[in-house]
Formats: structure tokens, C-alpha cells, sequence
């Protein structure tokens, strides 16, 4: 019985993440690994791995938000319509499990916006209505739970840039949202996880330029 228990014991250990320094390593190379990607076979190699990640950690968010932001990267790269929605649908469902997990983390939230402002992108003329209200909803109600996201006010600075620019108004409000989330970015000091989301200042400062 000894023996028994002591090889079920190794077979555990070899088939999860026994430890957070193991998970952490595992994490931080496929973050890594969708942020420097370029290829729809890159994106879709790092979201399978995080998956996998996702499927071994019941109660980790970072594998679900990561697998989403990867999957509205393919988005970017796709042509087809339907398959740009299905990317997308695949992003929502990842968001979806990570709010199960931490329904007060505001970047699962603020990832959920940007998958509604991407869905205008795909027909702007007749989803702009629609998805532009229900992203800025929520990218509100990011900035509620926590208003240092810099990543919540950032998205919100793009679709108010895109809102104005299809009324044909003067871009004043996406400006001054731009600018304050370049300063989030800028001065509010890392937290205290390790795996939490870093990318936006370039998008940021971007947006900031078009002020100028």
C-alpha cells in the first residue's frame, strides 16, 4: 500500500503544476510568447499551452485572460468575417471562466471591452450602435473596480477616438483619456503579481500623438 501511494504520489506530482514557482516559469514563457509573436501559428501555439495551463489550474485567472488576449490577436491577423467573430467568441468564453475565478479583477474586465470594441471592427456600420455602447459599459465598469487600470482607460481613449472621428467631432475627451492613462502607466508601480498584465503604453502614447 506504501508503494502504491508513494507512486501516485510522483505520478501527481509529474502531471501538474506542483508548485508556483513551476506554474509561475510555465506562465511567464507563454505571456512572453504572445506578446512577441507574429504569425497566426505563434498566437495559436502560445493560447494552446495556456490552455493546457488553464485546464491543469482550477483556480488561476492569468491562463484564461492570456489565452483571450491571444485569441483577439489572431483576430487582427484574420480577413474572414465569421472567422474574425468565432476568435472572438473563443476570447469572451476564456474571459468568462477567469471572472468565475476572480470576479473582481478589473483586467478580466477591461479584456471583455476590447473584445466588444473588436466586434465593431468587424462590421462597423452595423454593429457600431451596439457594440461601441456596450464596450464603453464596460470598460466603465473596469475602471469602477479599479480607475489605476491603465488598460481600461486606454481601450475607452480608442473608442471615444473612433466615436468621434465617425461624428466628425473634435477628439477632446479620447484626448484627455489618453493622456491620463499614458500618466497610469507611467507612475502607478507594479502589483504585486507577477503575471498581471503589462502591455498598453505604446498603444497609449500612440493615442496621445494623434493630440498633438
Amino acid at each position: 500500500m506504501k508503494t502504491i501511494t508513494f507512486f501516485f504520489a510522483l505520478f501527481i506530482a509529474g502531471t501538474s503544476w506542483a508548485s508556483d514557482d513551476k506554474y509561475y516559469e510555465q506562465m511567464a514563457k507563454q505571456i512572453n510568447a504572445v506578446y512577441t509573436a507574429k504569425s497566426m501559428e505563434e498566437y495559436q501555439s502560445a493560447v494552446n499551452a495556456l490552455d493546457r495551463i488553464a485546464a491543469a489550474e482550477k483556480t488561476k485567472w492569468e491562463p484564461y485572460y492570456y489565452s483571450a488576449f491571444g485569441n483577439i490577436m489572431k483576430m487582427n491577423l484574420e480577413q474572414e468575417a465569421v472567422k474574425k467573430d468565432s476568435y472572438l467568441d473563443l476570447a469572451l468564453a476564456a474571459i468568462e471562466k477567469g471572472r468565475a475565478i476572480a470576479p473582481a479583477e478589473s483586467e478580466l474586465v477591461a479584456l471583455e471591452g476590447f473584445v466588444h470594441m473588436m466586434r465593431v471592427t468587424v462590421d462597423p456600420a452595423s454593429r457600431g450602435q451596439q457594440y461601441s455602447g456596450l464596450a464603453m459599459q464596460t470598460f466603465g465598469k473596469a475602471l469602477g473596480m479599479n480607475p489605476n487600470n491603465p488598460r481600461a482607460l486606454m481601450l475607452m481613449s480608442q473608442m471615444q477616438f473612433g466615436t468621434a472621428r465617425f461624428f466628425n467631432q473634435a477628439p477632446t475627451e479620447a484626448c484627455e483619456s489618453a493622456k491620463s492613462a499614458l500618466a497610469l502607466f507611467e507612475s502607478v508601480p507594479p502589483t504585486e503579481n507577477k503575471l498581471a498584465p503589462v502591455w498598453g503604453k505604446q498603444m497609449a502614447q500612440s493615442l496621445v500623438k494623434n493630440c498633438n
